[in-house]
Formats: C-alpha cells, structure tokens, sequence
C-alpha cells in the first residue's frame, strides 16, 4: 500500500501561482504512476494531470497544459503540481492519485490509492 498526502493549497489571486505537493509513504515510490485530479462543488472530479514512475512521461488536461506542470521527486516520495496563471475555475479540492499501470492513465477508476485533498481557492 501507499498512503499518499496532499498541501500546498490555498487563496491565491487571480493570475497568481501555487505548487502543491502529494508525499507517499509506504511502498516503493517509484512502482507508481501518479495522477492530479480536481473537483469542484457540484462537479464531478476532473483529470488534471499525470506523470509515470520515472517522470519521463506526462499528461495534461487540454485545457490546463501549458499552465499546470507535473513533476516528481522520487528520491522524496512526492510528485508536485505547479499551477499557475490561476483562474477562479481552477478553485476546486485537488487530489492526487497512484496506481501500478506502466502508462498514466487520466480515469480515476484506474487509480488504486487516494489523498484527502487539499482545498484550492482563487479570487476575481
């Protein structure tokens, strides 16, 4: 198993940046490809990004890439969300995800563990 632990989030302005963090603990790390999703009230939880075990391969969201940058630190056990240029429909909780699959996958019912989330605020 993997316990899997977000931060970073909070009120950001409009046009203003945040990193958030997902820290594992638990199993090795690197044996999982991790994804970012968000969601917001009344919204069913969106994909937005993903990366491999090794950081070699990431997906976006079409309309986030180039604004959003996932990254990890296998060596910390964390894979990080860049966000910036934050619009206040990027306000949601976002969650971070691992899974065993080679290529990350964007469905969350591919996911086998999950965090607690962390809240995202952005102001007009």
């Amino acid at each position: 198993q993997v316990q899997l632990v977000e931060s970073g989030g909070g009120l950001v302005q409009a046009g203003g940046s945040l990193r958030l963090s997902c820290a594992a603990s638990g199993r090795t790390f690197s044996s999982y490809a991790v994804g970012w999703f968000r969601q917001a009230p009344g919204k069913e939880r969106e994909f937005v990004a993903a990366i491999s075990k090794s950081g070699g391969v990431a997906h976006y969201a079409g309309s986030l890439k180039g604004r959003f940058t996932i990254s990890r630190d296998n060596a910390k056990n964390t894979v990080y969300l860049q966000m910036n240029s934050l619009k206040p429909e990027d306000a949601a909780v976002y969650y971070c995800a691992a899974d065993t699959n080679t290529i990350p996958t964007k469905w969350p019912y591919e996911y086998d563990y999950w965090g607690q989330g962390t809240q995202v605020t952005v102001s007009s």
